[in-house]
């Protein structure tokens, strides 16, 4: 994956959608920016972008969530070069790290019909199409939100919709180690577990791959104009 983002399209195309490969970046940062792209969302300055990047070790702890499901101390996210935030996303707890695939979709969701149950469903199957590509049947659940190999989770969203534009966005576990999640209760599951791509498929995917099949997919269902 690229370090440094990719340049904007110069030209504003309401309802397309511009990608900023971000490499690694630190979640305060990434939050920064999408606060500022999501201002300028609403204003109609920018047109619907999507980021995509990795974090290093950091929980998250969204709206709904309860600090007891982080199952040690804050000296010992510490200790563990572990960052720790309170967000404003709806969820619970998770966990993010090198080798996952997050992405923060900044879309007007009031030109694409206003529909937050329509939009979750099109995450969901942005990321089940990606993983069918690498012969992972993944799928939904019908009482929780994200996508699902079985009983274990593959792939998390967690959203912030204000002014009918979107925050946040979605987790995909691709290479990611999967022991950051032993220290809490993933999205408040306390009988459920988390999966990887790696785990699945007993080798490690390449990211750029990964990425490409994704991006295919994201433009399928949020951008299918040519």
């Amino acid at each position: 994956m690229k370090s440094g983002p990719c340049e904007n399209s110069p030209v504003f195309r309401p309802n397309r959608i511009a990608v900023r490969q971000l490499g690694v970046m630190e979640y305060g940062a990434a939050y920064q920016l999408q606060k500022k792209l999501h201002q300028q969302r609403v204003a109609g300055e920018v047109e619907d972008t999507l980021l995509l990047l990795e974090h290093p070790p950091t929980i998250t702890v969204g709206k709904a969530g309860s600090i007891d499901n982080i199952l040690v101390p804050r000296e010992t996210l510490h200790l563990k070069g572990i960052s720790l935030y309170f967000v404003d996303r709806g969820g619970d707890v998770t966990y993010h790290g090198p080798g996952q695939l997050v992405g923060y979709p900044i879309l007007d969701l009031s030109s694409r019909g206003g529909d937050l149950k329509r939009y979750v469903r099109d995450l969901e199957e942005v990321l089940i199409r990606t993983l069918r590509d690498f012969s992972i049947e993944a799928g939904r659940d019908s009482q929780h939100v994200g996508v699902w190999v079985g009983q274990k989770k593959i792939a998390s969203i967690g959203l912030s919709i204000r002014d009918w534009v979107s925050m946040h966005g979605f987790a995909l576990n691709v290479c990611t180690d999967l022991q950051g999640f032993s220290l809490i209760h993933a999205c408040g599951f306390k009988d459920r577990k988390t999966a990887s791509m790696q785990e699945l498929l007993a080798f490690q995917p390449s990211m750029e791959q990964v990425i490409e099949r994704l991006l295919q997919h994201f433009s399928e269902v949020f951008d299918p104009e040519p």
